[in-house]
């Protein structure tokens, strides 16, 4: 079996290493380098934190657990750590945080109450503010390195004989033989199965093909799909575990870095215009993280990025064809980092034996058959603590 894969960020090459090691023939294609779309700014948690719906909770549960075996069989450096999660909560924010404790408790997840000594030294060398009321660990929790792991997975890819190719995919075709793909340079790829891992680009080639698969792709000021991340390049801080704060939230990055994100401002994130080193914007999140390191910490050098998130309208992960007949398998998820492992094993097992597995039966795209836009588009708006 042949197997084109259009888009090689985190779940693309999940899903073209997991068919190349199931013995399928696959050629990866990306408009540029591996990596570089929204997998280049993604924060990188993996969880099932936040996941209300009893089906998607169950899969980003599973995503979590495959991360481990994973890791074990992919060549190259360390990308995923298991180091558990930390939030805190001020007075404002306490009572939501205990009812997401109650509430995850209850699914049998992960999730502990722990006083300010212990959440210090979880945390690392940092300040915790004495506004601080109420501390949970989630130990499940944990952070990937992106750049790492979609190495990792190509280089596994790539060792089980998949090719990757750059290519800009301007066209998809689905006939009852085959399914094939144009690029700009007027090349064509044909193969048994076509797998659109595109994120933010999905819906627009799902379009050309006279597939509506809705997302939400707007780009401007305030839009959901836009987010703002904080790489710290000095000082180094010696963060151990992913930190969600009132104001900040923080995992640690490579070499001694760190990545920041402070949700509440990205209404004001315009990629129009995006915010520079000396803007309002960075100084405010200079000054949050400023005043979470200690004394000798020095002032804070952060590199601002914009990136836009893979939002299906519904919020929850497209996985599968839109008919019994069709050769185009959609693989579309805003929890791309968590899921990547589960959903490309799982992927590549139902494009491979033609099964079905069940963890992904409630994430077809024909859900969206027959209704209107407006019954299931939901606000992705991620303010406030513990949101993503």
């Amino acid at each position: 079996m042949k197997v084109i894969v259009v888009g090689a960020g985190v779940l693309g090459a999940g899903v073209a290493r997991a068919l190349a090691v199931a013995g399928a023939d696959v050629e990866l294609l990306d408009q540029r380098a591996a990596g570089t779309g929204t997998t280049a700014t993604t924060f990188a948690w993996t969880n099932a934190n936040r996941k209300h719906d009893p089906a998607y909770h169950r899969l980003n549960v599973a995503g979590m657990e495959e991360h481990a075996a994973l890791d074990a069989q992919l060549p190259g450096p360390q990308s995923y750590f298991p180091s558990g999660a930390l939030q805190w909560a001020d007075a404002a924010s306490e009572a939501w945080l205990a009812s997401n404790v109650e509430r995850l408790r209850s699914l049998d997840y992960p999730a502990r109450w722990i006083q300010r000594a212990e959440a210090a030294r979880i945390a690392g060398e940092l300040r915790i503010p004495a506004a601080a009321t109420s501390f949970a660990h989630f130990p499940g929790e944990g952070y990937v390195l992106p750049e790492r792991l979609v190495a990792n997975l190509l280089a596994d890819a790539e060792r089980h004989g998949a090719e990757l190719f750059i290519g800009e995919v301007v066209a998809i075709e689905d006939n009852a033989r085959a399914a094939s793909v144009s690029t700009a340079d007027g090349r064509t790829l044909t193969g048994d199965r076509v797998v659109l891992a595109t994120g933010r680009w999905t819906e627009r080639l799902a379009a050309g093909a006279g597939i509506e698969l809705p997302m939400l792709t707007a780009a401007d000021r305030g839009s959901p799909a836009v987010g703002l991340l904080g790489h710290v390049r000095a000082p180094e801080i010696d963060l151990r575990c992913v930190i969600h704060s009132p104001g900040l939230n923080l995992r640690p990055a490579a070499d001694g870095g760190a990545v920041v994100q402070a949700l509440d401002l990205n209404a004001d994130v315009d990629p129009a215009d995006p915010p520079t080193r000396t803007g309002p914007i960075a100084a405010t999140i200079t000054q949050r993280l400023a005043d979470l390191l200690p004394e000798r910490g020095g002032t804070p050098d952060i590199d601002l990025r914009v990136g836009f998130r893979s939002l299906p309208a519904d919020g929850f992960t497209i996985a599968g064809c839109t008919s019994p007949q069709s050769r185009i398998y959609f693989l579309v998820s805003h929890s791309g980092i968590t899921l990547a492992p589960a959903l490309g094993r799982l992927a590549a097992t139902e494009i491979v034996t033609g099964g079905h597995q069940d963890l992904l039966s409630t994430f077809r795209p024909t859900r969206f058959a027959g209704r209107q836009r407006s019954e299931y588009t939901v606000d992705q708006h991620a303010t406030r603590l513990g949101e993503q």
